[in-house]
Order: structure tokens, then sequence, then C-alpha cells
């Protein structure tokens, strides 16, 4: 008997950055990171233990997954399937109702998604905890999409990551805020995240400096999202934002996402500050820009950022909740 089960799990977006690995096998962090999860970037995983497979199977936008996907998925059955006592092999399909690998955090709500359906399928009950580790076995960031809302991950110090998962630090109606997702490319990455992490950690001369900053915003950056100080938020977000991407540049060779629209972006959320318009910028492993504005003047930043020479589209997005289970069945 096929047994299955569906689960929805939100992109999420760093403001305090994470990037860098102290193991990368179990994608444990150098630093510690905060997020919030964004409702309209959205994922569905459904799993299918499926007894008359000889090899798990994976579909992502219906397309056949690649070897290493297959090989990421393994690694987050694995631990599943001896807690479960089961060696069926899986069926698993999973759609972005986003731009997949184009830096807006597809694979985080893809893990998450996959941690909870694959979870329920072989009928285990997990908290949240033990969730959040699970799918940061698949991609870092999805223990991040796990609590859902304004997230920390903690970076722990555990070797095997027992004390490295995310906790929620406010729910998404904490703070009535609002993401625009400026796209400026909406395709594949050229470099990854883990090789570019992996990259400016090697060889930059900057990372050291990146980790100490990081350091110092983290507290900045959680006291001013419980006290909903905006003005703070935004200087530590684009401070980290910033530090991030200039340890990459500092990288052999050096590592650069940005394409002419994205500093068109930059540079336009500085002048609307300027002019009174509360607004920040902050940008992942990729070209394209989030910028956070309060809800009350969404509307305008949305309508000056589709003037933005190279900006092919913008996505406006409230908070998301954490990842759940659902009624869709995708095969």
């Amino acid at each position: 008997m096929t047994r299955k089960a569906s689960a929805e799990a939100c992109a999420n977006i760093a403001l305090i950055k994470y990037w860098g690995k102290r193991d990368a096998e179990r994608h444990l962090p150098c630093n510690g990171s905060i997020s919030l999860a964004l409702a309209d970037l959205r994922t569905v995983t459904t799993v299918a233990i499926d007894p008359s497979l000889t090899a798990d199977t994976l579909a992502l936008d219906g397309h056949p997954a690649s070897a290493a996907e297959l090989g990421r998925l393994g690694k987050v059955l694995r631990p599943l399937r001896e807690r479960a006592g089961e060696t069926a092999c899986v069926r698993v399909e999973s759609v972005n109702y986003f731009p997949t690998a184009a830096g807006l955090a597809s694979s985080a709500a893809g893990f998450a998604a996959l941690a909870l359906a694959a979870a329920a399928a072989y009928d285990l009950t997990l908290d949240e905890p033990e969730l959040s580790r699970l799918a940061r076995i698949g991609s870092g960031s999805a223990c991040r999409s796990v609590p859902g809302g304004w997230a920390e991950w903690h970076a722990g110090t555990d070797p095997a990551g027992l004390d490295s998962f995310a906790t929620r630090l406010a729910p998404p109606d904490h703070w009535d805020l609002r993401v625009m997702v400026g796209l400026v490319a909406t395709g594949p990455k050229a470099v990854g995240s883990g090789a570019g992490m992996a990259g400016t950690v090697a060889t930059s001369p900057f990372y050291a400096g990146w980790l100490q900053g990081v350091a110092e915003d983290l507290p900045v950056a959680r006291a001013a999202i419980l006290a909903r100080d905006f003005d703070t938020l935004g200087e530590a977000a684009e401070r980290s934002c910033l530090r991030m991407h200039g340890s990459m540049l500092g990288a052999v060779p050096p590592l650069l996402y940005w394409q002419p629209a994205t500093i068109a972006v930059m540079q336009a959320v500085w002048q609307w500050r300027q002019e009174g318009l509360p607004c920040f910028f902050t940008i992942d492993a990729g070209p394209n820009v989030k910028v956070f504005c309060p809800a009350a003047v969404a509307a305008d930043v949305e309508r000056r950022m589709k003037f933005i020479p190279g900006v092919t589209g913008v996505r406006a997005s409230g908070p998301g909740q954490g990842v759940a289970l659902s009624k869709a069945h995708l095969f």
C-alpha cells in the first residue's frame, strides 16, 4: 500500500545572513542568522512511500532531479527510515510557486516541506527542533522555514549538530511589514550557494571580518524585531548583506552575483530613504533584491521598483507561517 503526505513551507529571507559552514556534510553554519518567512514564496512537496519502487524518485517543478538533488533527498530520508524501521523507496514531487535556484531560497522551502511530509508519510511525529535539524540536513537555511515567521538559526557548537536548529523569534503577525522581491534574473545561478560559501571561507581575507560583524549584528537585529524598530533593523540588515557580498568579492576567484539592475535597486532604496520613504534592502546569494517596508507604503515601493530598468517583475509578500501539512496531492 502506498502511503503519502503533503506539506507546504515558505521560503525565508535572511536579514542577518548565513554564509559559510563549519561542517559541510551536516550543513552546520559558521554563524547564527535571523530571517523572515514570506507567505507568497511557497513550496508544496508530496512524499509517497511505494514498495513497488526500486529506487527513490524526485521531480522538481515537473522535471526529474539531478543526481546531486537525489543525494540530498537521501540524506533527509535516511534518519527517518532508520527511526521508522522502513526500507521501501519513495516518490517525491515538489513544486515551487516562485523561481527556482534564483537566490530566492527555494531549497529552504523545499527541504522544510520535505522534512514534514516525509515524517508524516512514515507516520513519525517530530517536534519542531527535530524537524528543523532534519530540514537542515538537506539545505542549511531550510531549518529557518520550519518555525516560520521571524526565526533565528542558532549556529551551535555540538559537532553532531544537535544544538544547531531554528526557533521562532516572533509570529508572522508580530509586525505588519511587506517584502517586495525585485526580480532581476530568474534562471539558475552560475555558482551555487554551497560552492560559493566554500570558496569564500577558504580564500577570502575578508571572511573573518564578516563573522565578527555577524556576532555584533545578531543581538541588534533580534532586539529591533522584538521592539519593531524599523530603522535599526534596516541598518543591521543592509550592513549584514553588504558585508557578506564583500567577503565574496574577496574570494579567489571573486564571486559577484549582482547585475546592473541589482545595484540600481540598491541605489534607489538609498535615495527613497533620503526622501522620507521607509525601506531597506537585502540580497541573498543571487541577483534579486528584497525590499522591506511597512505595509502602509508597500504599494508606493512596489510602483517605484517596477520603473527601475532591469527589474522584470516585483513579487509582494507579507510574513509567512511555518511548515504545515497540506491536503494537496501532486500525483
